[in-house]
């Protein structure tokens, strides 16, 4: 694969399955599957996706300390702002928390033009834009009726949209002096480690699913979660993190078409806004 389209193909491949994974995740969660529980999963799914990772470069990971630090960091970043989200939507209203969560890649642009010098044509950037505010239409969700009261949920966001913004940002960063596979691979150990506390935040007070539905669905859905981080990385290996990672927040054009699709879910104007826009924004980003 040509260095020079191949972080176009892995990009693609991440946006098609974040966006088959997010039409897919909730069938385990309706089935009575807790997310905590799924993340847990998730993390257990990254072991077979490091695994291969790890035989294309004859297992021999970076292990100084530098490379050490900062796969850590990418890992505890992504992994941490997922538990964060959990606690953000169990205090305040999601159809605000995921539109402002999901622009976290106006944070990794600003980093990456201002720390890793990155630059491009004006016609890209008035692609980036269009992203941004089609990521943004796509996020979208209707006001529901809520009792929660309080800041704390804003709070939380802001960090998840730190946290992945910088996230990102690092990956770019470590792939300067690392192997993408020893990046992943350090991902992996940190979303393992950190699953207890997703443990801890699982309300086993109610009822859980443990048939096929439950723990083994979620593995069949949470590993499209996994291929996706990796080839993430092997994008961002060749992209530029301002192109690749506008480019893949717009994996929910995949989600409302399959959902339209699966759960005969016709899009409102916002959704409709956002696709349209999504679709202009992926084609100038594609443009060499």
């Amino acid at each position: 694969m040509k260095a020079k389209r191949a972080w176009l193909t892995y990009a693609i491949i991440t946006t098609l399955f974040w966006g088959v994974w997010g039409a897919l995740i909730e069938v385990p969660q309706k089935a009575g599957f807790p997310p905590t529980l799924g993340y847990i999963v998730w993390s257990l799914t990254m072991i077979p996706c490091a695994l291969v990772a790890l035989y294309l470069i004859d297992w021999k990971v970076e292990t100084d300390k530098r490379s050490i630090f900062l796969g850590s960091t990418v890992g505890l970043l992504g992994a941490g702002g997922q538990l964060l989200l959990f606690e953000a939507l169990r205090e305040g209203p999601a159809y605000i928390i995921f539109p402002f969560i999901s622009l976290y890649p106006t944070l990794t642009i600003l980093l990456s033009v201002l720390f890793l010098k990155e630059k491009t044509s004006l016609l890209k950037w008035i692609g980036i834009a269009i992203a941004l505010a089609a990521i943004f239409f796509l996020s979208y969700q209707e006001p529901g009726a809520s009792d929660k009261r309080g800041y704390l949920w804003l709070a939380l966001a802001l960090l998840v949209f730190v946290a992945w913004g910088v996230q990102a940002y690092v990956m770019k960063f470590s792939n300067e002096t690392m192997k993408a596979e020893s990046i992943f691979f350090y991902m992996t150990i940190t979303a393992l480690l950190v699953a207890p506390l997703a443990l801890f935040m699982t309300d086993f007070s109610q009822p859980i699913n443990w048939g096929f539905k439950g723990p083994y669905l979620a593995a069949m859905i949470q590993v499209l979660n996994a291929i996706g981080a990796l080839t993430l990385v092997y994008a961002l290996r060749y992209g530029k993190a301002i192109i690749v990672v506008p480019m893949t927040g717009l994996a929910p054009v995949i989600t409302i078409v399959l959902s339209l699709i699966l759960y005969a879910v016709l899009p409102g104007t916002m959704l409709t806004i956002g696709l349209v826009l999504a679709v202009i924004a992926m084609f100038i980003l594609s443009l060499e």
